[in-house]
């Protein structure tokens, strides 16, 4: 039986750089794929800029139609309850259909609760960066009284919504009062103008 030839030493440190060569290849191969799997980076610069104002809150009316859209029909649901109970208003034929949030089917006092938390929500329209009056001009947001008559709208949403928790016909009148009086504190400056054109200044 013959005998192996002993390995000098040059031999097995070829060997030794082989294996490690191999190894690393493997593990650039093993990273590589696991790169390739990985969610992309979070965007950076003008792309994610973008991207946060894609996302956020845009506006898309006029102050003028959105008084009438929100303001104006939310307002008269509270006010209908200084004189009216709301639950003995009749619910319609097709209530899920029904234009009236009185006879709708979320009606009675649920529909006074409802249109409060949506003028207290209007109040966050108001201040929304580039929304316009009706002639164009830009919304005075940047004028402290604004912002008093903004948060005048949330007391009366607030207030008016605590009423029709209560269902207490009395409340709500002190709501509806309070409501007036937002109203009526910016209207008398920014509406109630000569001309339309001169509103908001």
């Amino acid at each position: 039986m013959e005998r192996a030839s002993p390995v000098s030493l040059e031999q097995m440190m070829r060997k030794v750089g082989t294996v490690i060569v191999l190894l690393g290849g493997a593990s650039l191969w093993f990273i590589g794929t696991l790169a390739a799997q990985a969610p992309p980076p979070p965007s950076t610069g003008r792309a994610a800029a973008a991207k946060t104002a894609a996302s956020g809150p845009r506006v898309y009316a006029n102050l003028g139609q959105l008084m009438k859209g929100v303001l104006f029909p939310n307002s008269n649901v509270i006010f209908f309850a200084q004189s009216g109970d709301p639950t003995k208003v009749p619910q319609a034929k097709d209530a899920a259909t029904a234009t009236d949030p009185l006879a709708n089917s979320y009606g009675g006092w649920q529909a006074i609760e409802n249109s409060a938390l949506a003028l207290s929500e209007a109040a966050n329209l108001l201040i929304i960066p580039g929304r316009k009056c009706a002639n164009g001009r830009p919304v005075p947001s940047g004028n402290a009284d604004w912002g008093k008559f903004v948060q005048g709208l949330r007391d009366a949403g607030d207030k008016a919504y605590k009423a029709a928790q209560a269902k207490d016909m009395d409340k709500i009148l002190d709501a509806a009062d309070t409501m007036t009086t937002a109203c009526s504190n910016c209207h008398d400056k920014y509406r109630e103008t000569p001309t339309p054109a001169d509103r908001c200044k």
